[in-house]
């Protein structure tokens, strides 16, 4: 590292209070607020070695005297990424607060969860009025971003609040825990290749039952659990979701997917409205999307699983559905992930890497329209987080195609799966499906 600060060079260092001057001097006419002390104050942790700003990960340096600092080149180009961020505010994602017990919140050096961050704020400070009044001394911000001057709050029934951010800025954020995510697995990689480990001990690994999956119950023994026999199939979720005793039932059963641990929940399609299976809590957020909005999706690494290695399990639950089979398809954001996974993979550019060539950015998917009028459903593949900018569509494919690429692909990965399916099981469905339900409940299962 070097051993004095050189303010004033765009290829030199600043010291953190030069930064943040020139942080809010370029970033004044930014159509995304952005807030001073963005390098000086929390959440900003420059003694980890980097900084956010925007959805651009800044290093950090100690130079001489035990003086923080940052490349000045590095704060100009995070400030034009977000200068070129166009935003409308009457693009609202929802960001809380959700049903459901609240996680445990992260630590101040652990990776950035701003969603949480944000809830936990506003549940702390009473609402988004005290928040304004906050002592001028504690900075609300993330990544540099101000997102107190853009929150928006909603009343519904008249009783319960909710909080709304721009799409843009939503988006913007998730780039910026993405970046703080990769910075964080590449430091754990390098102290790893330099640590000098000794393999633990081994230990005498217990025998595996033979009688299948079990579960232990806090009042006795362990308790086989019964495998799931499509005891529920052809079952409407609105009707059996409503009978006493249904998640008693569905704790009896092993996980349909996975077979190896207790169901938890009732997995069922939503644009058909037929019970699935029972699943329990990891093959239920397995299935989820990374980052769900209204119409797009973010293709995570978990798809590699779904259309992969376990394919089959996946496909052979998903036409569990008597609508999703009998017209051999899947769900409109699993048909749209497919799309990106498989159908677009060849499309997908790669970058030069240590040990190779690795896939560029991460996949993303939109689509304007619905499985309803699937003349007008378009799917668009995207790529997010380019490292040099330089990718953005990849393809446009239409509903119709991607469903008809789908049943091709089902029967070369998934004979025994495509043999089920098909147009002469179309008895007792509905003549028409139900449109997708919204994502409303924020636990991203409203689209499955």
């Amino acid at each position: 590292m070097p051993e004095r600060v050189m303010p004033g060079r765009p290829d030199g260092l600043i010291t953190l209070g030069a930064a943040d001057a020139l942080w809010v001097e370029l970033t004044a006419a930014s159509a995304v607020p952005t807030a001073s002390g963005a390098f000086t104050c929390p959440p900003a942790h420059a003694r980890l070695g980097y900084v956010l700003l925007g959805g651009h990960a800044v290093p950090t340096a100690r130079a001489g005297g035990g003086q923080w600092s940052v490349p000045e080149a590095e704060v100009r180009r995070a400030a034009a990424e977000l200068n070129a961020v166009g935003m409308d505010r009457r693009d609202l994602v929802r960001i809380g607060p959700f049903g459901g017990a609240p996680r445990r919140e992260c630590r101040e050096e652990a990776p950035l969860r701003w969603r949480q961050r944000i809830t936990g704020e506003l549940r702390e400070l009473g609402g988004v009025e005290r928040a304004a009044r906050r002592a001028a001394g504690r900075p609300h911000h993330l990544a540099g971003i101000d997102w107190r001057q853009m929150l928006v709050e909603r009343t519904r029934d008249g009783t319960q609040r909710t909080w709304w951010l721009p799409r843009a800025v939503v988006r913007l954020l998730d780039a910026a825990e993405h970046a703080e995510t990769q910075w964080v697995q590449a430091a754990q990689t390098c102290q790893a290749s330099t640590a000098v480990t000794k393999p633990p001990p081994s230990r005498p690994r217990p025998a595996a039952a033979a009688d299948g999956p079990q579960t232990t119950s806090p009042n006795g023994p362990a308790a086989a659990l019964r495998p799931y026999t499509a005891e529920l199939e052809g079952q409407l979720y609105s009707v059996l979701s409503r009978k006493p005793g249904t998640s008693r039932r569905v704790a009896g059963w092993a996980c349909a997917v996975c077979r190896a641990a207790p169901a938890a929940v009732l997995d069922h399609c939503h644009e058909h409205g037929y019970v699935r299976a029972p699943v329990c809590q990891s093959c239920n957020t397995q299935e989820r999307p990374d980052h769900l909005y209204s119409n797009d999706i973010r293709v995570a690494n978990r798809y590699t699983r779904l259309f992969h290695t376990d394919n089959d399990d996946w496909l052979r639950h998903w036409h569990r559905c008597p609508g999703c089979r009998a017209r051999t398809t899947l769900p409109l954001p699993h048909l749209a992930a497919w799309t990106a996974h498989i159908a677009c993979r060849s499309l997908r550019p790669t970058h030069r890497a240590s040990g190779g060539r690795r896939p560029c950015g991460v996949l993303r998917v939109s689509w304007t329209g619905s499985q309803q009028a699937s003349r007008s459903c378009l799917f668009t593949v995207a790529v997010d987080f380019c490292p040099s900018g330089e990718h953005r569509v990849l393809a446009r494919v239409p509903y119709r195609e991607a469903a008809e690429r789908f049943r091709v692909w089902l029967a070369e990965t998934a004979p025994a799966v495509a043999a089920a399916a098909g147009p002469d099981r179309l008895d007792g469905l509905p003549a028409q499906s139900r449109p997708v339900i919204a994502d409303t409940s924020g636990e991203g299962l409203a689209l499955f």
